[in-house]
């Protein structure tokens, strides 16, 4: 991985050199826009909307529209020129309990890797946070944006969340929300029921990206000139049923769903406790998953 900023952490009077590594990365696929008759890419131009000329990427500048009309062009030494701390600081600016931090304001994840001389504060901060089950509250300041953001402990590292201002979450303006809705006791006695059987322990290996897969055969298929997939066909609604009735139904379906998961784990267990009698750890582990070729 190659890292995208490089700074120090300043935690009171303690300093610990970091580098930023993007945690994250989309599998998407990446379309072109291309003719349709022989596959070509389209480019296209950038022309000036008031002389009609073309433009050389070097002369392009920012520029940023008054309410007026005016446009004030910025140059890169005007953004040098802002008026805040630019250094290459982490800032801790408080520690808070994690379940006060609303999820919608995280924004991208990094991971942080210690200089070699900082190894071990750095270490002693993960630590401490993770002992505490809280988050340090930072400022930073990436490509000449300031931003609030979120270190917390994860595994033998830290990870910082960057985070959305409060004026950036829109908020929500919907008719319901003025309603004065009625729940009955017994509705949510098995919305509860429902909750309850479908329980469980998050494990994102356990879901797969359904899409993903599709599109991989539609695209091997148009390579190959082949037959394209049927799409699945959709079952139909059927009767319409009260709230009350399509809850007791679902919570039927998810116990049935529980226990046939049950019922293909116990062989498993079996396997594994065999196994452990013989001298092995006892444990089992899923194998590590393959990696998915990518169509040409």
């Amino acid at each position: 991985m190659r890292s995208v900023w490089r700074g120090a952490i300043s935690f009171g009077l303690v300093t610990i050199g970091v580098r930023l590594y993007t945690a994250t990365e989309e599998h998407d696929f990446r379309f072109h826009q291309v003719h349709r008759e022989d596959g070509g890419r389209i480019r296209y131009k950038r022309v000036c909307q008031v002389c009609g000329e073309e433009v050389a990427y070097a002369d392009i500048a920012k520029g940023y529209e008054l309410d007026d009309g005016r446009v004030v062009v910025l140059e890169a030494e005007d953004l040098d020129k802002l008026p805040l701390n630019t250094d290459h600081a982490i800032d801790v600016l408080e520690f808070v309990p994690v379940e006060e931090v609303d999820p919608i304001y995280f924004q991208k994840s990094y991971y942080l890797e210690p200089d070699k001389a900082a190894t071990r504060p750095y270490v002693l901060l993960r630590t401490a946070l993770e002992r505490s089950g809280q988050l340090a509250v930072v400022k930073i300041t990436i490509r000449q944006r300031e931003t609030l953001a979120m270190l917390r402990a994860r595994d033998d590292l830290l990870v910082m969340h960057t985070m959305l201002w409060p004026d950036e979450v829109r908020k929500p303006d919907f008719e319901f929300l003025g309603a004065d809705v009625e729940v009955r006791p017994q509705e949510l006695k098995m919305a509860s029921s429902l909750v309850d059987s479908m329980a469980g322990s998050f494990d994102p290996d356990e879901f797969s990206d359904d899409y993903t897969e599709a599109m991989q055969k539609v695209i091997a298929a148009k390579a190959e000139g082949a037959e394209l997939p049927e799409r699945p066909e959709v079952e139909e609604a059927g009767e319409v049923i009260d709230l009350m009735t399509a809850l007791e139904r679902s919570v039927e379906q998810a116990k049935s769903a529980r226990g046939g998961k049950s019922a293909a784990r116990k062989p498993a267990a079996k396997k594994a406790a065999s196994s452990g009698s013989s001298g092995s750890s006892g444990s089992s582990r899923k194998p590590p998953a393959k990696k998915k070729a990518k169509p040409a």
